[in-house]
């Protein structure tokens, strides 16, 4: 049974959803002349600036989101111990992010993997972590204030839910957005890949991969 925090976070997910599906609308109906023809990765009609903020990565320096401008980057959120969406998706991206090894650093794609679970994700694990799946993988994570923030910018959300019946006390799981936002070149937030985990309707890392690439290629200088 759906606790109240659950159901909160889906019922802003659903939110979110209706408002991806009236963007798609829009821009699909002419508003979108001029774009690469992409498969699931959805570009807004106008991006948005992100706040000034600084998370901190696994190597303990710092990550302004100043800092993420220059690359078409992938912002996915969750933490170590999530036991199904996380490891999944970073799997996916991870089969992506291989398809672009052969790319210059300066130009190749960028996979930003933050934990909302700071209580437990120390730099070292949250590195370790996100590294098994792919080296280039950046991961990054800060106090909850920030990371509260950062993820509303990305219009994603996040809650700490306890853990009942025979689970220990204090034990508890992180309930968050399984969506991937798509940041530009000038570290704004330009779109979203459509389809999750959660939906049944996962994007195949093929397809990310040749957005990507589509999209690095035509806003090459």
């Amino acid at each position: 049974m759906f606790n109240r925090t659950t159901l909160v976070i889906l019922c802003i997910a659903l939110a979110g959803g209706l408002g991806l599906l009236a963007a798609q609308r829009y821009f699909t109906g002419g508003a979108d002349a001029g774009r690469p023809s992409l498969q699931v990765v959805q570009l807004y009609p106008q991006p948005r600036a992100l706040p000034q903020l600084e998370l901190q990565q696994a190597d303990g320096t710092p990550l302004p989101t100043s800092a993420l401008a220059g690359h078409w980057t992938l912002v996915f959120i969750g933490f170590t111990q999530c036991p199904d969406v996380c490891p999944m998706t970073l799997t996916q991206l991870a089969q992506a992010q291989r398809r672009w090894e052969a790319l210059p650093e300066a130009t190749r794609p960028r996979v930003l993997f933050v934990s909302v679970d700071p209580e437990r994700d120390t730099p070292q694990r949250l590195g370790d972590y996100a590294h098994a799946f792919h080296r280039d993988t950046l991961a990054a994570t800060a106090d909850l204030p920030t990371l509260e923030r950062f993820t509303r910018a990305l219009s994603m959300v996040f809650a700490k839910v306890p853990l009942r019946g025979d689970a220990p006390a204090g034990a508890y799981t992180i309930d968050h957005s399984a969506s991937m936002a798509v940041l530009d070149p000038q570290g704004h937030m330009a779109g979203v890949v459509s389809g999750s985990v959660l939906n049944g309707e996962t994007p195949q890392p093929e397809a990310i991969a040749d957005d990507l690439l589509r999209l690095t290629t035509d806003t090459r200088p």
